[in-house]
C-alpha cells in the first residue's frame, strides 16, 4: 500500500471584516511599532482583530523574527530591522554608491554617508568610515532633522509636497543657492564639532533620490571636500542612468 503522506492545505485565515492574514499581520506590526511593549488586548483592539486571531498572528511573527516578546508585551523583532536596513529608494543605489563612496573616503580621509529624506527626516542608508576621521558611525536606527546638509540638498531639488510643515523664511533663498552650487553645507548646526558637505544623487528622474555626504571636523575646508564629493556623486548618478 502507498504510504505517502497527504498534506491538507488550511483555508485562508481572515480577521475582522474579512481581512486577509497579510493585512492583519501588517496591521499588528504597525501597532507594535506605535506602542512598543503593548499587550495583546491593546494590540488586538487597535487592529480590530479578535484576540485569538491577533495572538496566532503574533506567534507566527515571533517565529519569523518580525516581532519579539517585550516583558509582558510585544516589540519589533530583529528581522524587521535587518530587512529595513536593506531598503533603498531606487534598485541598485547601494551597489552604485559603494565603490565611489569607498574611493571618496580613501581620498579625503573623511567619513562618507549615503542618505535619503524619509517622512521629513534625514535617514542614513550607508556609512563608509574615513581613515583619518574621528567621526563615528551614526545610529542606524535614528533619523536626523531635515536641515542636515544631506536633507537640505535633497529638499532643494525635491518636488513640492514633502511633509515638513512651515519652512524658515530664508529657506527659498538658501535653496536657490544650493541648486546653483550643487552642494549643501552644514557647519555644526546639527552636531557640535561636525561639519558636512552633501551633493545630490540622481537616477533617471530630475529630482534627486539620495545624497552623498562628506563629514569632517571644523578644521577642514568644506569647499574642497565638496569638489571631491561632486565627482563621486556624478559617478554614482551616471551608474544609475542619469544623463
Amino acid at each position: 500500500m502507498n504510504q505517502a503522506t497527504s498534506v491538507s492545505t488550511p483555508a485562508p485565515m481572515t480577521g475582522a471584516g474579512g481581512r486577509g492574514v497579510l493585512e492583519g499581520a501588517f496591521a499588528l506590526l504597525r501597532a507594535v511599532e506605535r506602542a512598543e511593549g503593548a499587550r495583546l488586548t491593546r494590540l488586538a483592539a487597535e487592529c480590530g482583530l479578535p484576540k485569538t486571531t491577533a495572538h496566532r498572528l503574533l506567534e507566527q511573527l515571533i517565529e519569523l523574527g518580525a516581532v519579539q516578546r517585550s516583558g509582558v508585551g510585544y516589540g519589533i523583532g530583529p528581522r524587521v530591522y535587518q530587512l529595513g536596513r536593506r531598503w533603498q529608494p531606487l534598485p541598485g543605489l547601494r551597489t552604485a554608491a559603494r565603490e565611489p563612496a569607498r574611493r571618496l573616503a580613501a581620498a579625503t580621509g573623511m567619513a562618507v554617508g549615503l542618505s535619503v529624506l524619509w517622512q521629513g527626516q534625514t535617514l542614513v542608508l550607508d556609512w563608509t568610515p574615513g581613515p583619518s576621521s574621528s567621526i563615528g558611525a551614526p545610529d542606524t536606527e535614528a533619523t536626523w532633522p531635515w536641515y542636515t546638509a544631506a536633507g537640505k540638498v535633497l529638499l532643494a531639488g525635491a518636488r513640492p509636497g514633502l511633509p515638513l510643515g512651515p519652512l524658515p523664511a530664508v529657506w527659498q533663498r538658501e535653496a536657490e543657492a544650493i541648486r546653483d552650487l550643487g552642494v549643501a553645507f552644514d557647519r555644526e548646526r546639527v552636531l557640535e564639532g561636525v561639519c558636512c558637505a552633501a551633493v545630490p544623487l540622481y537616477g533617471t528622474d530630475r529630482a534627486p533620490i539620495a545624497a552623498l555626504s562628506v563629514l569632517t571636523d571644523p578644521s577642514h575646508h568644506l569647499e574642497r571636500l565638496a569638489d571631491a564629493a561632486r565627482r563621486a556623486g556624478a559617478a554614482i548618478s551616471g551608474a544609475l542612468g542619469h544623463r
